[in-house]
């Protein structure tokens, strides 16, 4: 891990900061040929490019997608009773959650009968995608499906994976909570292949059951999976682009060392490509936390994967002159997860203005949101939080406006429209309104 320290001593604008910012060398522009490729035969040769995919990437044959019935039932009755209980829970919270998010209509009434509303209403379809690869994600099978169904969508498919010990179906864990939420239709489809056969379709071909097209693609994924997201988007709606998991942490002198060094750990485990980064006005913390790091990756599990993912040059520590100073790296560095651990963390939190998900002080660690904090844990990545969202209800729904105006409101405001379609070089449309035999 780096120690960066060219963030003290001057005021840097946001552009200097921004490229100073740690990122992975890899990014979707590296692998969008790629992608490109696997979404255009998707596209061509339907499931006979899946099974061919699933073939190579995944070492599996298949004869069709559609993971049947019985199988999550089954999954679901050997589920261990301590993750069962475990995924209630998280179910249960993030229930909770997302009924509160549910966006409301709205109106406004400018006198003589005139009415506008915005009226919400969710999508047709949505596909929901569940990373399988070096961990098991139950847990993304709540986070995207929850919001979805709270926002009232009628049609789910979700797609994981498939899984050569588990005989070419995605791992029961997966099945298993996809039975709990009610979820009928699950395919055995990995990668930017899942993402392509949502946005485009597959007919039925043979035994091979059809995947219709849906409106909106959510959840996290590889470099791959994000790309495909970016590239489809236009042809459906999508989440955001959740690629490699990342964390910042803004701490001061008052932070244990101890504290920062386990999740900084807890994130680069997921991905030789995680990102962790630590932004301190102490030097005495970063040693600590450098001292804690090599104390706890000697016995971590994925000591590997971790070595690998601190190692890069996505992970760093960056020093600055002060919790303001270190405030301004976290905005421009909009990370995925950001926690505070300052003297006065709530206050320092409710001043980030770019962060996927904000976890205040020392005891609301990135994975209580990853599990049973109740928010949704598929979040903007590399960046994107500077504009776009994590997951939440909004994303399955869409605003339409109604305009419900009477001939005397139409009188009201004829001679504006037809002063500015006339000022536009439109006549017609002022036209369209004195036709009516308002406003003249």
């Amino acid at each position: 891990m780096d120690l960066r320290a060219s963030a003290m001593g001057h005021v840097l604008t946001h552009a200097e900061l921004k490229a100073l910012m740690p990122r992975p060398e890899q990014d979707s522009g590296t692998a969008a040929s790629a992608v490109e490729e696997i979404i255009a035969r998707v596209r061509a040769d339907g499931f006979s490019a899946l099974a061919e995919l699933a073939s190579r990437f995944d070492g599996v044959e298949q004869i069709t997608t559609l993971v049947p019935a019985a199988e999550l039932e089954r999954a679901a009755a050997g589920l261990d009773p301590a993750v069962r209980a475990a995924l209630d829970e998280s179910i249960a919270r993030a229930r909770d959650f997302a009924a509160a998010q549910r966006p409301h209509d709205a109106s406004s009434t400018f006198g003589n009968g005139a009415v506008v509303t915005q009226r919400w209403v969710p999508v047709r379809r949505v596909g929901l995608y569940v990373p399988g690869g070096l961990a098991v994600y139950p847990s993304s099978v709540v986070m995207n499906a929850v919001p979805a169904l709270a926002a009232g969508v009628g049609s789910l498919a979700l797609a994981s994976p498939p899984q050569r010990e588990f005989g070419g179906l995605p791992h029961p864990t997966i099945l298993a909570a996809a039975h709990l939420l009610g979820i009928e239709e699950v395919h055995a489809v990995g990668g930017a292949q899942a993402v392509a056969a949502f946005a485009y379709g597959i007919e039925a071909s043979g035994d091979a059951a059809a995947i219709e097209p849906v409106d909106v693609v959510t959840g996290p994924g590889n470099i791959f999976v994000a790309t495909a997201k970016r590239l489809v988007k236009g042809v459906v709606g999508i989440d955001a682009e959740a690629g490699p998991t990342e964390i910042a942490i803004l701490a001061d002198d008052s932070a244990d060392p101890a504290f920062v060094a386990a999740d900084m750990i807890s994130q680069a485990e997921h991905d030789p490509n995680a990102a962790a980064v630590l932004i301190t006005d102490s030097e005495r913390l970063a040693s600590g936390v450098r001292a804690a790091l090599a104390e706890q990756i000697a016995t971590t599990k994925h000591h590997e994967r971790v070595v690998a993912a601190l190692g890069g040059r996505q992970s760093a520590i960056v020093l600055v002159d002060d919790v303001d100073a270190g405030l301004r790296v976290c905005n421009v560095y909009a990370a995925e997860h950001l926690e505070i651990h300052t003297r006065d963390a709530k206050e320092t939190a409710a001043r980030v203005t770019a962060a996927g998900a904000v976890f205040v002080g020392p005891y609301s660690p990135v994975s209580l949101g990853d599990y049973s904090a109740g928010s949704n844990h598929v979040l903007p990545t590399s960046g994107t939080a500077a504009y776009a969202s994590g997951l939440n209800v909004a994303t399955f729904m869409k605003a339409i406006q109604v305009i419900d105006y009477s001939e005397e409101a139409l009188a009201d405001v004829a001679g504006h429209v037809v002063a500015l379609a006339r000022a536009e070089d439109l006549p017609a449309h002022g036209d369209a309104v004195l036709v009516r035999g308002v406003g003249q």
